[in-house]
């Protein structure tokens, strides 16, 4: 069964989509199956895996609103990633789901048609805490939180976290921080250094050893849509998220193993 695996931060420009986008390109590199979700109307997911947002027959709208199953929507980007595309349409999603009772499931309920089928399935969340991030919450069993090392980062991680735990509380037992992302690191920031250190102090082994850095590459790729790992192979940002997806990969084995 799949490992399902919301990207979530309420604050916009930390890199969550594009750890979304190259996280999923990564684990497929490993020879992992991989299904990634764009759950963000923007559709950056979307345009970062080489799939025009504009083009779409059928998106996730279609899936929620049950016009669609979800295998028919599901595209295969260059990388070997499957996607399940979005567009704005997303947005009338989110308001039909809001006068629904029990409609924080729905994503979850659909999920369990394919969830056999992958061995990852990683879902980017709009940078809000909207209803369509509740659905992320409520279908995944981890989270992991990409942030700046900055001092306002800390005050929106503590919102987040009280988020995830009245999730896991009313609605999804199963579900738990999987791991804090540390992205755009500069180690040359004493702010950025001293924000680290609070994390560690706070959430110890949650948080990932691997750093993102600064990254032209990175940065760059989208345009270009492709993930970094097609377009810069050796760029700092490509070797970034492979060494994520490597850790995540030793942190599971650890996990299966444990007593």
């Amino acid at each position: 069964m799949a490992k399902i695996i919301a990207i979530a931060n309420q604050k916009g420009g930390v890199g969550k989509t594009t750890t979304s986008v190259n996280l999923a390109a990564s684990l497929r590199a490993t020879k992992r199956r991989v299904l990634l979700i764009d759950l963000d109307p923007q559709g950056n997911a979307t345009m970062g895996s080489g799939i025009n947002k504009s083009e779409l027959t059928l998106s996730i709208y279609e899936v929620l609103m049950g016009e669609a199953g979800l295998q028919d929507a599901i595209v295969t980007s260059a990388a070997g990633v499957d996607i399940l595309p979005a567009n704005g349409d997303l947005t009338a999603a989110e308001v039909a789901l809001l006068q629904e009772d029990g409609a924080e499931d729905r994503l979850r309920n659909l999920i369990s048609s394919v969830e056999a089928d992958y061995d990852f399935i990683v879902i980017d969340c709009p940078p809000s805490l909207n209803m369509l991030t509740v659905n992320a919450l409520v279908a995944a069993q981890g989270v992991i939180i990409p942030m700046q090392c900055e001092y306002y980062a800390l005050e929106g991680l503590s919102a987040l976290v009280d988020t995830i735990q009245a999730i896991g509380a009313a609605l999804n037992p199963t579900l738990q921080i999987e791991g804090i992302l540390r992205t755009m690191y500069d180690p040359r920031s004493k702010l950025t250094l001293e924000v680290s250190n609070q994390l560690f102090s706070h959430f110890g082994d949650k948080v990932y050893r691997t750093v993102v850095p600064r990254n032209i590459r990175l940065a760059e790729a989208p345009s270009y849509g492709m993930p970094v790992l097609q377009y810069d192979r050796q760029s700092r940002g490509a070797v970034a998220y492979l060494a994520l997806a490597g850790e995540m990969l030793r942190r599971q084995e650890q996990a299966s193993v444990a007593p």
